[in-house]
This record gives C-alpha cells, structure tokens and sequence, in this order.
C-alpha cells in the first residue's frame, strides 16, 4: 500500500529536490536561488560545470545587448562597391560564414552575405555575373536595450544567427551572433574570431600585440620584458581583471608599466583576449 501511494504522488522537480536537501524551503527571489545552487556545489550536489551554465542562464536575463555586441570598430563588414576579387579574398583572410555588408553609406548595413550562396559561384566562374546585393538576406535591426534571453529566444524561432545593433538614435554600433548569446551561459567556444590553440598566445600586428588572456604571467613577462607578479597572478588575464577591480567590458582600457590593455573579448566569467600596446 505504500509503494502505491508513493508512486501516485509526483516526482519532486530538481529545484526541489535540492530545497529539500538544504532544508530552506523554495527561494524567494533570485539572490536565493543562486545561494542554494552555490550551496549545492558545496555540497556536491552540482558539479562547477552545471553551476557556471545554470548561473549564465540565470544572468542572460539580465543582460542587455550592449553587454555582450561586438563593437562596430572590430566589426568585419564587406562592401557592396568592392570588386569581387576583393570580397572573396576577404572572406577567405577571416573565414567567417556570415558577413554584414553595406553599401554606398559604410554606416548602413543593407544585408547579410552568407558564404555558402558566394563561393560556389565564384568556384563555377558565375561570380561576375551576378549583383551582389541580390544574394543578401534581409539585416536584423535591434537595439543595444534587447535583453539577452528575449534574443536568444528571437534567434531560434527565427533561425537567424547574427543581427545588426543601433543605438539610440539609429545609428549602427555593433554587431551580435548566437554564439555571442551562448557565451555568457556556457563560457568561452573557440571560433574564428579566437586564436587558435595551436598559435602562439601573443601575436604581433601593426603598433600592438593580440594576446590570450590565459597566456601565463612568466611568458607575458619574458615576451614584453615587464615583472609583474607570477605568484600571484597564474595568467595575464587574471593580472588585468585584478587591476579593473570587476569584470571589465570590451573596449575598457587600463594602463600599467608603459602598457596599455584593451578589452577585445570578455565573457560572463572571465577576459578572453587583450590587445596590449606599448605607450613609451
């Protein structure tokens, strides 16, 4: 009889199998909730992994596109009076597989250019013969205000990866992928725009260097001839963060011993990328 009335009763939901657990009761708002799931860590009822996923979901809906664009300065962007040698040759230098384009105002974006509808023309010879502006799909506007969930929502119901980003006035000021959404909940996905893992962690480029955030303070050292502090700090990237005192977003800027360090890429969690310029 009383398996019977066991199996009758419904199976607790997870949320309250861990209130039982921690004999609180259900939480009454976020700040609690996020208590008992740390908690559960604690208690090894949830490994780091789902506890950093679930915490980035949680934190997506109070996020806003602004947080987490692509600013218009790194955005890459083809261009409808370019000749199409130019294009492809673009396109193969990033190898993304979606480009924002414009056309005579290089501040509107009129569309997006999918790879896959260029280069099999191009590898057929038909290139030359076709109007760029009519392989483009439709540019999805939004504001840098859209909150991150009710995006990511937007993106999978209309299966758009990327949207275009105007500020207040209407003006373009950035850019923002699905992948850019999916970071602030899962962390970091190498792609891209990242260097790869089998390149150095510093690249030179012209004035200044691109370098991993998790590059080891001992190399950052021995590359830019600084002494910052190895023993307290395993990665540059930990160094900088200490320096903001908080999570700095893309485009921050601080200055130590001669150097600037510039945001290029943040998550929800941590930097991920640095542009370092020497200023003496």
């Amino acid at each position: 009889m009383s398996s019977e009335s066991t199996s009758s009763q419904p199976a607790k939901s997870w949320l309250e199998r861990i209130s039982s657990a921690l004999s609180g009761g259900e939480p009454r708002n976020k700040a609690e909730l996020i208590s008992i799931l740390r908690d559960s860590h604690t208690r090894q009822l949830l490994d780091t992994e789902a506890l950093n996923i679930i915490e980035g979901a949680l934190q997506v809906s109070d996020m806003q596109v602004r947080e987490a664009m692509i600013p218009k300065s790194q955005m890459i962007v083809l261009k409808t009076t370019s000749d199409t040698d130019k294009l492809i040759a673009k396109m193969i230098e990033f190898g993304h597989s979606r480009f924002p384009v414009t056309g005579d105002d290089p501040d509107e974006v009129i569309g997006i250019l999918l790879a896959k509808d260029l280069l099999p023309l191009a590898v057929t010879g038909k290139l030359d013969r076709v109007n760029i502006k009519d392989l483009l799909r439709p540019a999805k506007v939004i504001p840098e205000s859209k909150h991150l969930n009710t995006l990511l929502k937007e993106f999978r119901d209309t299966r758009n990866h990327m949207a275009v980003v105007a500020n207040e006035y209407g003006a373009i000021s950035g850019l923002i992928t699905i992948e850019d959404v999916l970071e602030q909940i899962v962390g970091e996905i190498e792609d891209e725009h990242d260097i790869d893992e089998g390149e150095h962690s510093i690249k030179s480029s012209e004035g200044f260097f691109i370098v991993k955030a998790r590059t080891p303070v001992e190399e950052f050292n021995a590359h830019f001839k600084t002494v910052f502090s190895a023993e307290e700090y395993d990665t540059i990237g930990g160094f900088v963060l200490d320096k903001f005192g908080r999570l700095p977003k893309r485009d921050e800027i601080v200055e130590m011993s001669n150097l600037q360090f510039k945001v290029l890429n943040a998550d929800s969690r941590s930097i991920r990328l640095l542009q370092v310029t020497p200023t003496a």
